[in-house]
């Protein structure tokens, strides 16, 4: 095996190949063990031809243009060959390429920092609003509702449901390019109303905790729920660009409840996701990941949430009595910490067991549960994914009392007013219970 030209560039550029890029490369070999090897050479040749890779590259510092320009000459063109997308402000780009172009690139590219592979991301799944005290927050003489505060979703669309009546102020659709609010998977939907429902439908029984917030639509994921690594980048990019072409009204916060398993870098900082998400911290906007759905084992955040600058969120089972700390567990699939570079995580805990919000009707989710709906207008899931925007939506509160806040300085307030457990283990339960009266007020 160790003769195949594919395999000797993998050993020679492993220090600028990501683990998930090797091993993909790798298994192109496997049926070769089956084959006379006579045919070897033959086959090889027509893999590393008329294979596809999509990739992620990463160049050096200050190399942007010309490694741009040096994988352009690769891939403009070609058969098989793509140039996709550019993220300049990460010095990234994503591309397809054959095993052929991959091997082309490493030879003669001195650009490149590093080629990963364009990893599939999923949606996170598995009386919220009372149980985090957000309901009838009262800070000086206003009572805060998200009013002025812009929070975009980055997820599988919204669907404009009535409990989201005039506040979907714009929607980009980076999967099937469609103009018009819609949901084709049902968890965006159910996602936005967690952070922002008014419960027009309920009477106010099922009311997120920013019932007056604007809510951007951002769908990076298709109607089953997955997605790449490459269209959640370009979910967050398309928020950084929002911000820049509307100063007198840009997005807040970032809700994202979605993810993959962190890779296995040097640190998390070589994780394009955490690359994207913390420019966007940089930039001004608060972050609001979810911690992943893997737990009760160590080690089992998801990534962008191994980021040690966002906000990230574990879910917990409030037993579904919001009046009492006393039978509240932590949900026993929520990601734990310590993360896979070894910081402490999560950074707080939201309900995120059986939360009631938003239906889609006619989803992929609304179909394929319909034991789940709650009525004609509702439905229950559970997950960090749902942890993470009434996290968001407390946020949303504290951006509304406390307009000229930084992220940094949110996340701090968020933290250190948590309610505390006894006895804690901060890689199961972060800084505590999210509690929003106390965060505002304490």
């Amino acid at each position: 095996m160790f003769g195949y030209s594919m395999v000797q560039t993998i050993r020679a550029n492993a220090d600028k190949m990501d683990k998930e890029l090797r091993s993909k490369v790798l298994n192109l070999y496997k049926p070769f063990k089956w084959m006379p090897c006579f045919m070897h050479n033959m086959m090889e040749g027509s893999l590393k031809r008329f294979r596809k890779l999509s990739l992620i590259i990463e160049f050096e510092n200050d190399y942007y243009d010309s490694g741009c320009s040096e994988v352009r000459q690769v891939t403009d063109g070609r058969f098989r060959h793509k140039f996709r997308h550019d993220f300049k402000r990460i010095s990234c780009c994503s591309v397809d390429v054959t095993p052929k172009g991959l091997e082309e690139l490493l030879s003669s590219s001195r650009s490149i920092r590093r080629i990963y592979l364009n990893r599939e991301v999923h949606a996170l799944l598995d009386a919220a609003t009372d149980a985090i005290n957000a309901r009838d927050v009262v800070y000086g003489e206003t009572e805060l509702s998200g009013e002025g505060v812009s929070i975009a979703i980055i997820d599988t669309g919204i669907h404009p449901h009535q409990d989201l009546s005039g506040r979907i102020r714009t929607f980009a659709d980076l999967v099937n390019d469609r103009n018009d609010p819609y949901d084709d998977n049902g968890h965006g939907t159910h996602c936005a109303g967690d952070v922002a429902g008014d419960g027009t439908a309920s009477s106010s029984k099922y009311r997120g905790p920013a019932p007056q917030a604007e809510l951007i639509g951002v769908k990076v994921l298709n109607r089953m729920g997955s997605g790449s690594l490459e269209t959640v980048m370009q979910g967050v990019e398309w928020c950084i660009q929002y911000n820049e072409d509307n100063p007198d009204s840009p997005i807040d916060i970032i809700s994202m409840s979605l993810g993959s398993e962190a890779g296995s870098y040097n640190n998390e900082d070589d994780d394009p996701m955490v690359k994207v998400v913390e420019k966007a911290w940089d930039e001004g906007i608060v972050m609001c990941v979810a911690a992943g759905n893997s737990g009760p084992d160590p080690q089992t955040i998801a990534s962008p949430g191994v980021s040690d600058q966002v906000i990230t969120v574990g879910a917990l089972d409030d037993k579904n009595t919001a009046d009492t700390r006393s039978d509240d567990t932590v949900a026993e699939f929520s990601g734990r910490g310590p993360t896979v570079y070894g910081e402490i995580k999560p950074d707080i805990l939201a309900p995120g067991v059986n939360i009631v919000s938003l239906r889609a009707p006619n989803s992929y989710l609304d179909k394929l549960q319909k034991s789940s709906r709650v009525g004609n207008d509702y439905f229950m899931l559970s997950g960090t994914s749902m942890a993470t925007p009434i996290c968001a939506g407390a946020v949303a509160l504290m951006k509304q009392a406390f307009p000229d806040a930084s992220p940094d300085e949110l996340k701090t307030l968020l933290k250190n007013s948590a309610d505390l457990w006894t006895e804690r283990d901060p890689n199961v339960y972060g800084a505590g219970y999210l509690n929003t009266e106390n965060t505002i007020n304490g």
